[in-house]
Parts: C-alpha cells; sequence; structure tokens
C-alpha cells in the first residue's frame, strides 16, 4: 500500500471511530465540557452577528443544563437567529481547517480561539456559571497552545472542530427535527417569518452536510 493510501485510510478510520466514540459518550460527563464549549459558541454566534448587523450584545448566559441565551439590543434579529446553529458549525469547520494547516497555524490558532473565549467571557458573560466554565476552559486551552507538541496542538484543533460540527447536526435534530414546538432558534425565526420551525431545520441541516462534506473533502484530499 503507498504511503498516500495508508495516510487517507487512518484518516477515514479516524473519523469514523470519533463519531462512534462520540456518539457512544455523548450523554456521559467525558463530553460534557466540550457540549459547553459549542453551546458558548453557539451563543457568541449569535452575539457577533448581532453586532455586526448594528446591534449591542447585552449579555450571554451559559447553564449547567447545555443551554444558553444571548441578549441582544437592535441589529437583525433574523441573521441573529439563523447564526446559533450556523455559526457553531462554521467554527468547527473553521478549527477543522486550521488543524489541517502548517507551520504554526494551528498553535496560533488555538491560542487566538483560547483569547476569544476569555475576552468574551470578561466582557459579555453574565451567569455565574458560564463565567467559571469560558474562564477555565480559555485558560486551559491557552495552555494547550503554549505546552503541547504540534501533534498535540492539532489533535485538540481536530476534537474541537469535529464535537462543534457534529454538535450543530445533533443539536439540530434533537432541537428542531424531533422537537418542532419546542423553544429554540428556528421556532423563534417561524415566528418572525411565518416559515415553519421543520423547514428551517431541514434547510440548516442541508447546508451543514453540504458545509461538512467539502470541509472534509478537502481535508482528505490533502491527506
Amino acid at each position: 500500500m503507498q504511503p498516500r493510501s495508508r495516510r487517507r485510510m487512518l484518516f477515514i478510520a479516524g473519523f469514523a471511530a470519533y463519531f462512534v466514540v462520540l456518539w457512544v459518550l455523548w450523554p456521559t460527563m467525558v463530553i460534557y465540557p466540550l457540549k459547553i464549549f459549542v453551546v458558548f459558541l453557539h451563543e457568541l454566534s449569535h452575539a457577533m452577528a448581532g453586532a455586526l448587523t448594528g446591534g449591542r450584545v447585552e449579555s450571554i448566559t451559559l447553564s449547567p443544563q447545555q443551554g444558553g441565551a444571548t441578549y441582544i439590543a437592535g441589529g437583525s434579529r433574523f441573521l441573529a437567529l439563523s447564526a446559533g446553529y450556523l455559526g457553531s458549525l462554521v467554527w468547527g469547520l473553521l478549527l477543522l481547517r486550521a488543524a489541517g494547516a502548517r507551520g504554526r497555524i494551528p498553535r496560533a490558532t488555538l491560542a487566538a480561539l483560547a483569547c476569544i473565549l476569555l475576552i468574551a467571557t470578561v466582557f459579555l458573560v453574565r451567569s455565574g456559571f458560564g463565567v467559571v466554565f469560558g474562564i477555565l476552559f480559555g485558560l486551559t486551552l491557552l495552555f494547550a497552545s503554549r505546552r503541547l507538541p504540534p501533534n498535540g496542538v492539532v489533535v485538540v484543533l481536530t476534537i474541537l472542530g469535529l464535537t462543534s460540527a457534529l454538535y450543530a447536526l445533533f443539536d439540530i435534530r434533537d432541537d428542531i427535527l424531533m422537537r418542532p414546538g419546542a423553544p429554540s432558534d428556528a421556532n423563534m425565526l417561524a415566528q418572525l417569518t411565518g416559515i415553519p420551525t421543520v423547514v428551517w431545520g431541514v434547510a440548516w441541516t442541508v447546508v451543514a452536510l453540504i458545509a461538512c462534506g467539502y470541509t472534509l473533502r478537502r481535508l482528505y484530499a490533502r491527506v
């Protein structure tokens, strides 16, 4: 077997193995910090969309029950609501692309992510649980960016990226497609636009699958 073919097989096997592990351990405390991390990215994406459309971000809250809320005055409510699930997906795909980059990009990306979390925690998060989590997780990532060897940094970015991208799909399925009447971003968009919740869920799922497929294809081609 050619070295490149072997690397590609290992890439596919590694992705499949992580997906299985994530699926099996999803309800356990092992994955819990990663879930809260993705919820943080979800809420941060709401905040960024609100700020970029002229709104003022008042606060972000995170709860131990894997919930969160972002309070924005002004801005585009449509874009802010749309940015949650798709935002955490984009964060995940960008982290995966950075993990596959060469040179100092992976380490710089992990350090930048840590700083973003810490700054957002200090200036935006207003729940006790969220503040504690944001500071601890941000400092952990900052420590990892400085102390881990290059391969370790890549592994951390890959885990964070895959979890964020896959969590977006799981979340859309659970919150929207399985429980269309439950409170969610899509439910609020349905009230805003008159387009049913399930339609938003299906549309976001299609976008997520296409984006994930494209990113994984690009990474596979570079192996």
